[in-house]
């Protein structure tokens, strides 16, 4: 049976046709604005742009959108989730945690391959195969956030134990020092520091911002468990009890951290179902700042560790 395609060439229409549905029947299509289901959608891969390296290479920075409001989703390395050229296969996620993942990897292409495109192709389940191109050239599709933005912010500084610290997408990769066995629960340890340089007049910044620490399982048979640090203070609900926001505030889930003070350390709490190899990978934002976020591609660095978990 011939294999059935479908390229993803912009973020418009990416989003046209996660709103879309599939082509069926006159008498069975569904309604434009009916509800989306909470399962059984197909991952999206995404082209989140293109960063042109100060030594050479240029990095492709790519994401997903995964629909299904209930569930992750798996997809393993292989027939379908794979990188051409493959040279460049092999950093992708298998694990699709339901909502938006922006610029979760990326691929380096050396200096003097920057005019190659890279081809991430995606099968969910039976739906047809979602392929996108990721390419250097259209200057709207450049990131440039390795230059300060408006009011100083960079990507901050981070890695996973006694690695050292370095910034961006692609930041650093380190091996977790110690034999874990499944259902072992161990410590997952990630130092991290904001180099920014804001103005100290400017009384938004009259104390260095906090940084937030989300910690996801990228690759690995299994499922991963992480529960939050016990030692960490509980977070305060900052706004009053008479704002309707109050009553909404959860603070962090249990994959998740905040350094207080513009760097520090923290830790999260993890348990790997199945033996096999995994890939954590840890994402320190500092959207707390006004001009970081991810609808403007700034700025979060990416930091892994592989975890070989035993029986």
């Amino acid at each position: 049976m011939r294999r059935m395609y479908k390229s993803l060439l912009a973020p418009a229409a990416l989003l046209l046709m996660a709103i879309s549905p599939p082509s069926q029947g006159q008498d069975d299509q569904p309604r434009f604005l009916s509800l989306t289901p909470p399962e059984g959608l197909p991952i999206i891969p995404l082209m989140e742009g293109w960063v042109a390296n100060e030594d050479g290479t240029t990095a492709i920075s790519f994401g997903f959108i995964n629909r299904n409001t209930d569930e992750d989703v798996e997809i393993p390395l292989g027939e379908n989730n794979y990188i051409e050229p493959a040279e460049f296969d092999g950093m992708q996620p298998t694990h699709f945690p339901s909502g938006r993942g922006t610029g979760v990897f990326t691929v380096t292409l050396p200096a003097g391959q920057e005019d190659t495109d890279v081809w991430w192709n995606l099968q969910t389940g039976e739906s047809e195969v979602l392929r996108v191109p990721g390419r250097r050239g259209a200057s709207a599709y450049e990131l440039d956030f390795i230059r300060p933005r408006p009011q100083g912010s960079l990507q901050p500084l981070a890695a996973f134990g006694d690695t050292e610290l370095s910034a961006g997408l692609f930041a650093n990769i380190s091996d977790y020092g110690a034999s874990v066995a499944a259902g072992e629960t161990v410590e997952l340890v990630l130092n991290a520091s904001d180099p920014a340089e804001r103005d100290p007049e400017d009384p938004r910044f009259g104390e260095p911002l906090d940084m937030s620490v989300e910690f996801n399982k990228h690759q690995g048979p299994g499922e991963v468990t992480f529960v939050r640090d016990p030692n960490a203070p509980e977070p305060e609900n900052p706004f009053d009890p008479d704002d309707p926001r109050f009553e909404r505030f959860t603070g962090p889930a249990d994959n998740e951290a905040v350094i207080e003070g513009g760097a520090g350390s923290a830790m999260v709490m993890a348990t790997f179902s199945t033996p096999g190899d995994y890939i954590i990978r840890a994402v320190v934002t500092v959207h707390s700042a006004p001009d970081s976020s991810y609808g403007d591609q700034c700025c979060w660095t990416n930091v892994y560790q592989r975890v070989t978990v035993t029986e």
